[in-house]
């Protein structure tokens, strides 16, 4: 894979229109609604691991 070479007199800059305060708060609203998606399943993730591992070992001590 290559890079694109600019042709003389050519910029490839893209210039997006400025955000309108609903658009801006609806992004804000789903980053936030992500992180805290994404946080909530870290935790139910440690939670399963560290039943399942308190589960082996107590397997494991009833087998001594």
């Amino acid at each position: 894979m290559s890079f694109i070479i600019e042709p003389k007199g050519v910029d490839f800059v893209i210039q997006s229109s400025p955000l309108t305060d609903e658009e801006r708060d609806e992004i804000s609203a789903f980053i936030e609604k992500s992180k805290l998606k994404r946080i909530t399943d870290q935790n139910s993730s440690l939670k399963t691991k560290r039943t399942t591992s308190s589960k082996i070992s107590t397997k494991k001590k009833s087998n001594l």
